[in-house]
């Protein structure tokens, strides 16, 4: 029995009646048994008054009171023809409560889609909001430039890329979630009595255990809510006025990023690999207005990438087996920007401030040391030789900024750096980008480790492998804890940073499936169905999070820089890179007004000049200009307290005084609904249907990408060619000469045989290379053949006879066998022989052969019973001697036995 779980919210479904005076909102849970009311005052025309009684209704007592409700708002005591309470609007959460020059407006979520499922935890994406004023018509003081701010704020589209969970913590990874939940309960048993005070005053009714009157113990758990990580929240300045004032179960905190799941199938084993991304809520904004940090040391563009793989046979965090990484992108931690009055795609990059200790890359490192840990490895893959300095002018200044921070820092602890010119390399017909890449990869995942909820199995331990044993991270009693993190950086952080992010995702997916006991190596290899799966899982990520800050999808995929993109991608790309720059001229200061209305990073007021009145948002976001600093931070001790003590442990997930005051503990019963999390996912008190309980929106599944063919080893990690593939990665055939070029470009695509040896092939492979492509894998379908125009028809036919052959069976039935194999068959079929007493005469008797009498000793053989064989009396005999002989009681002799003996001592000695 788990000693602790996640508390599941009360509220999943609501409902806005509304009265002149008022608006109700009555919420419930998921089985609609248990109900609470929020009262909203509609009579205020700026200020916001809301009631909570904090009790709990039944389905029959809302219904008495909404009677009530009625009845006492109607214009005549008794009239039935007008009601006095109208229902509004049915929703699925409250995003928040916002006002702009008038009053407040209620954000409300109407519809949602079930995106992904973590161990039975839902996580759902917003489809459509709603937003509602809230004053009466009679109270409301209008505004003209009212309406103007509501156009600006819903330019943020809630209904793109916008997540929430009832029973997850999606602003935490899941090594957060799971380390608090196997914390020990000594902990938590001395922080209940500090629990809200509902707990102690909770009703007879709801507190009733079945086994209190037989006398037997209960069985108490932990429920426990933890503090959401706000870096990653939206809305927490929309809840921020009622967050004190409402039961906690009102409030949802959304994240803004990505969300996608897969389901790849090992031989009919389901595993689900999951991709969140969380976009930070500090300094966000657009590509070009938005560059380097702040004051406060928060970067633009950050992102936070997690892939999470887990076994979905076991759907509980306590029995299964999930296994997470976490890696980071971000813009360079310096005061730099981009001048974007001047129409060039490539405005030239300025230093806004000097910088010479090195304060905001300390306070940005501060962030990440005591959220992921040491170490913190970065990535730089900005050009390092330009005719005309521009990206180089951001290393230059990052490198000694890292110099100067780590002389301050234990040697175990310091912060790694990377530089690779991962464009000029691309540019490069000697080099493979991928190859170094993995190289790259390799390393930081032997550093960082990576997070996995069960210790190692047996087998590893049988069958060790060498790159398991220098593994990184922190080894605990229940598994694996990732330490550190990878910080990947460009100048965008979109293109080339999502290649990089893809080829540490890949080298860390296969830790994860090789410590799951899903692979019997840690290493996968490109065209197999599984790689191709996580592809397409990371480039909707990298679309999605290139739409939000460039305006437009990935310019270059990992496709482009395999080398193996259709000749079509190139115009793709040119109209991806002139959406782009038309994004970033004429829309992306629009939806900058938008992000910073929503984030509530400017709060319109009468005194205060308009928001599209502002020459620039320096100010907004830089708080050091508008005000002195109270205290300074130390140039030489530039981390946070406490931190080095639990390196390199995050701080974040230690048990330490502070972390605990941000955890609530609720003492329930097991088989509470609060934390029930079978009876949340499968609802057994309704009547629901598959289609209902299990819509998750896949993004891919590895039924997609298996060929269709039959006779296919059906594992997603064999090599595949593009064409053998039932989802083509190429797009269509349209002519001879591409599949051509396919084959060409596909030869340099999977990794050479050896694993350690790096290849510096590129598009132009000699000859040699083209020739070895068809000795493929052992395991992959062999390619068909291309056969030149002059070969006869005839020809053409006798080799897909022979391919239809050797696909279902494997082997070439063309080929003499070896003469070894026809030694064995000579052997089988003269045991044959020997098997069937068959009199070698011309008429062969089939009877003889072919025998259909019971062989059976027993008179009576079925399956409904069985007779023992009769033993005969001699047969007693010798089972009785050699019974007595075993105990050492010797029988007589007789006159047989004496002959015998006799004559075998004649044979053996005379």
């Amino acid at each position: 029995m788990p000693q602790s779980a996640a508390i599941i919210s009360g509220l999943q479904r609501m409902v806005l009646y509304e009265t002149r005076a008022r608006y109700f909102l009555v919420g419930s849970n998921q089985a609609q048994t248990k109900h609470r009311v929020l009262k909203i005052d509609r009579t205020e025309p700026k200020d916001l008054v809301i009631i909570d009684d904090k009790h709990v209704y039944n389905q029959q007592e809302v219904r008495e009171l909404l009677g009530r409700l009625d009845l006492g708002n109607r214009t005549k005591i008794g009239q039935k023809g007008s009601s006095g309470l109208s229902r509004a609007v049915s929703a699925f959460g409250i995003v928040g409560f916002v006002r702009f020059l008038e009053g407040y407006y209620i954000v409300l979520i109407t519809k949602r889609r079930k995106m992904a499922d973590i161990g039975g935890h839902s996580i759902y994406k917003i489809e459509d909001t709603t937003m509602i004023y809230i004053p009466n018509d009679s109270v409301r003081v209008t505004h003209p430039d009212e309406a103007r701010y509501v156009r600006i704020f819903q330019n943020v589209d809630l209904s793109s890329n916008f997540y929430f969970s009832y029973s997850y913590d999606l602003s935490h990874s899941l090594q957060h979630n799971l380390t608090l939940l196997q914390r020990p309960f000594e902990l938590w048993s001395s922080a209940a009595p500090s629990a809200e005070e509902e707990v102690h005053t909770q009703s007879k009714q709801d507190s009733f255990d079945i086994f209190e009157d037989e006398g037997l113990p209960t069985q108490v758990v932990y429920g426990l809510q933890n503090e959401p990580y706000y870096k990653y929240v939206w809305n927490g300045k929309l809840l921020e006025r009622v967050k004190d004032i409402v039961h906690h179960d009102w409030l949802m905190y959304i994240i803004h990023g990505f969300c996608g799941q897969s389901k790849l199938l090992i031989y009919g084993r389901p595993v689900y690999i999951t991709l969140i991304a969380r976009r930070s809520s500090k300094f966000a904004g657009t590509r070009f207005l938005k560059r380097g940090a702040n004051c406060e040391g928060d970067v633009a563009n950050e992102v936070e990438t997690e892939q999470i793989v887990h076994d979905a046979s076991v759907m509980s965090f306590t029995a299964g087996s999930y296994s997470s990484y976490v890696q980071v992108r971000g813009s360079v931690p310096l005061y730099w920007s981009q001048d974007i009055s001047t129409m060039m795609p490539k405005p030239p990059i300025r230093l806004d401030q000097a910088d010479p200790y090195a304060h905001v890359a300390a306070l940005h490192f501060d962030q990440m040391l005591q959220r992921f840990g040491s170490p913190i490895i970065i990535l730089n893959l900005v050009k390092k030789r330009e005719k005309r300095k521009h990206e180089k002018i951001l290393s230059e200044e990052l490198y000694p900024a890292v110099i100067n921070l780590n002389q301050f820092l234990p040697p175990d602890h310091c912060i790694d750096y990377i530089a690779w010119d991962m464009a000029r390399y691309t540019k490069s017909k000697l080099c493979n980008v991928l190859d170094r890449l993995s190289m790259i990869a390799e390393n930081v995942v032997k550093r960082t480790g990576f997070f996995i909820n069960r210790s190692d199995f047996y087998s590893h331990t049988l069958r060790p492998d060498d790159r398991w044993g220098d593994l990184g991270g922190h080894i605990t009693s229940s598994g694996r804890v990732q330490t550190g993190v990878l910080r990947t950086n460009c100048v965008d952080c979109l293109d080339r940073t999502n290649t990089a992010q893809f080829m540490v995702g890949k080298c860390a997916l296969a830790y994860q499936l090789y410590a799951l006991g899903m692979i019997d190596k840690p290493k996968l290899q490109f065209d197999t169905d599984c790689v191709r799966l996580f592809e397409e899982l990371y480039e909707d990520h990298g679309d999605t999070l290139s739409l939000q800050y460039g305006g437009s999808q990935l310019v270059h995929r990992v496709k482009t820089y395999r080398k193996i993109a259709p000749w079509t991608q190139h115009s793709k790309d040119i109209m991806q890179t002139l959406s782009r720059y038309y994004s970033n001229a004429f829309s992306d200061a629009d939806r900058q007004d938008a992000i910073n209305l929503f984030l509530q990073v400017y709060q319109p007021s009468e005194s205060k000049p308009h928001l599209w009145e502002l020459p620039t948002d320096f100010y907004l976001h830089q708080r050091n200009t508008m005000a002195l600093p109270q205290d300074r931070r130390c140039y030489t001790l530039w981390w946070s307290d406490g931190i080095l003590s639990y390196l390199p442990v995050p701080y974040d997930e230690v048990t330490c005084e502070e972390n605990m005051k941000k955890v609530e503990v609720k003492r329930v019963n097991r088989f509470d609904e609060s934390i029930d999390i079978y009876t949340e996912f499968f609802k057994p008190y309704e009547l629901t249907s598959f289609d209902d309980t299990f819509c998750i929106a896949m993004t891919n599944s590895a039924r997609e990408f298996m060929p269709k063919t039959v006779g296919v080893d059906p594992s997603p990690f064999t090599v595949r060619k593009p064409e053998e593939t039932g989802k083509s990665v190429l797009g269509s055939k349209s002519s001879k000469e591409e599949t051509l070029l396919q084959r060409k470009t596909a030869a340099s695509a999977p990794p050479p045989p050896s694993e350690e040896a790096i290849s510096s092939t590129s598009e132009d492979d000699s000859e040699d290379d083209r020739d070895d492509d068809g000795s493929v894998s052992q395991r992959s379908t062999p390619i068909k053949l291309l056969t030149e125009s002059g070969e006869s028809s005839h020809m053409q036919e006798d080799v897909q006879q022979l391919q239809t052959v050797k696909e279902p069976y494997g082997l070439d039935l063309a080929e003499f066998p070896a003469e070894d194999d026809l030694l064995i068959y000579k052997r089988f079929a003269r045991l044959g022989e020997s098997q069937h007493r068959v009199e070698r005469t011309e008429h062969i008797n089939l009877a003889n052969i072919i025998c259909l009498e019971p062989v059976s000793s027993f008179p009576e053989d079925s399956i409904y019973g069985v007779s023992p064989p009769q033993v005969d009396r001699h047969s007693r005999d010798v089972f009785e001697s050699h019974v007595m002989m075993g105990q050492g009681q010797l029988r007589v002799l007789c006159r047989e036995d004496v002959l015998m003996y006799r004559e075998y001592v004649k044979n053996r000695y005379m």
